[in-house]
């Protein structure tokens, strides 16, 4: 079968194409990329005043299956993912049983594939059961499919496990994703230390309980060599601590969800658990920080941090609603809004950090629109407007802060493996 996507702004970053082109797929492959293609196909897309790009990669969301299916499963993951223009999504393994065996990888991969539409990447997990004690078998979880290893949710409290850990991994070429945070220090806080968290009377957490983390962790990775990743940077200090990194040469890479840039600790005026995150909402300061490191390279990717929860578990007063909201269906037009529209990224570098440094970060054969590779593609409404409704939303969970606000740009049509999954912005 022929599909031609015909009249697009074609943005890859991976081949350096910013250009008007016709793409041309056949058996679910990238056939061809080039001006003006008048083979006959099957199905014609015409793609005018659209954005055409490779399928976006997610290297952080919490799909919640096993253990908390009546929250979200990898099928209801998978739907969200697409609606909001993901073809690929990585499996954070804090689960119940966590992502520490072959089993566990296997059985997430047959998921993914019985669901079908997004690819599903499982990551394991560094220690067993994330328990901080013992390293997790990594050789089998890279046999069974794993490419990068994290204790999301908690950091490695050892600094001795942890170098041991990057050891091993830099051995086997694994990533290693660190979720950076001084437990003792953050203590019961809910909310970012600073003015707002005085004023409402919320425990604070204080941007030191994550700098400090990061600050070890990328030693430690200096020290062995290891391929590092630090997830959710969300405060000023921890940029230039990556910064200063990287102009050592040390391999390092971050990333920083859309609510991170999009809000600050202000927002927490209305009690809204919604905007109960870890880490939490920062200050303007630190948002100015956060944007200003995607611009300057020292953010590498954008990821969602989806992190579902049942209503009733956040309808609780703020010290006790569960941290975390979901993301997947609105990271697209936030970063449209809050980076493009802002001047601090074009749509080359928005994609890039959607795609291609996900993809080379991972090592994952993905994140372009390469000549004989998967056909993995997001056609881009950018000017389009929509309201983000809670009836219309694919995951299970609806803990968003965002509902019911206009969003601009959107997913209108999502090719996975050459198959059409999303149609006029509709799942099918």
């Amino acid at each position: 079968m022929k599909m031609l996507i015909k009249g697009g702004r074609v943005v890859d970053p991976a081949q350096k194409i910013n250009k008007k082109a016709d793409i041309l797929i056949e058996n679910g492959k990238i056939l061809d990329i080039q001006s003006n293609i008048t083979v006959k196909a099957d199905e014609t897309i015409l793609a005018e005043n659209k954005i055409v790009a490779p399928g976006f990669i997610d290297m952080h969301a919490h799909l919640r299956e096993p253990g908390r299916e009546e929250v979200e499963t990898v099928e209801t993951a998978v739907r969200s993912a697409v609606k909001g223009g993901f073809t690929t999504i990585c499996a954070m393994p804090n689960t119940n049983p966590p992502c520490d065996s072959q089993a566990d990888v296997k059985f997430l991969f047959e998921k993914a594939k019985k669901a079908g539409k997004a690819k599903v990447l499982p990551i394991g997990t560094i220690t067993k059961a994330r328990e901080g004690k013992y390293l997790s078998e990594m050789r089998e979880l890279k046999e069974a499919g794993c490419l990068a290893l994290s204790d999301d949710g908690a950091s490695v409290e050892s600094a001795e496990l942890l170098r041991r850990a990057m050891e091993y991994a830099s051995m086997l070429d694994l990533l290693i994703i660190s979720h950076c945070e001084d437990k003792e220090l953050a203590g019961d806080g809910v909310m970012n230390e600073g003015y707002f968290s005085t004023m409402l009377g919320l425990a604070p957490i204080a941007a030191e309980t994550e700098s400090i983390i990061v600050d070890r962790d990328i030693q430690l990775a200096e020290l062995t060599g290891a391929r590092l990743h630090i997830a959710h940077v969300s405060s000023a200090k921890s940029v230039e601590i990556i910064r200063q990194a990287k102009k050592r040469g040390v391999n390092v890479t971050a990333e920083v969800t859309p609510h991170h840039f999009s809000l600050t600790d202000e927002s927490i005026k209305t009690f809204d658990t919604n905007l109960k995150v870890n880490p939490p909402l920062r200050s303007k300061e630190d948002v100015k920080a956060l944007k200003e490191a995607l611009r300057d390279g020292t953010i590498d990717v954008i990821a969602t941090d989806h992190a579902p929860h049942l209503d009733n578990e956040k309808e609780k007063e703020f010290n006790y609603a569960p941290f975390g909201m979901i993301g997947l269906e609105t990271a697209l037009p936030l970063s449209v809004q809050n980076l493009i529209d802002e001047g601090y990224l074009n749509w080359p570098g928005l994609i890039q950090k959607l795609t291609a440094n996900p993809a080379n970060i991972l090592k994952y054969d993905g994140g372009s629109l390469k000549i004989g590779k998967n056909a993995d593609v997001v056609i881009i409404d950018p000017d389009k407007e929509w309201i983000y409704d809670k009836e219309n939303i694919q995951s299970k969970a609806a803990n968003s802060p965002f509902i019911g606000r206009k969003m601009k740009a959107i997913a209108q049509y999502v090719i996975c493996a050459g198959k059409i999954v999303v149609k006029n912005g509709q799942i099918i």
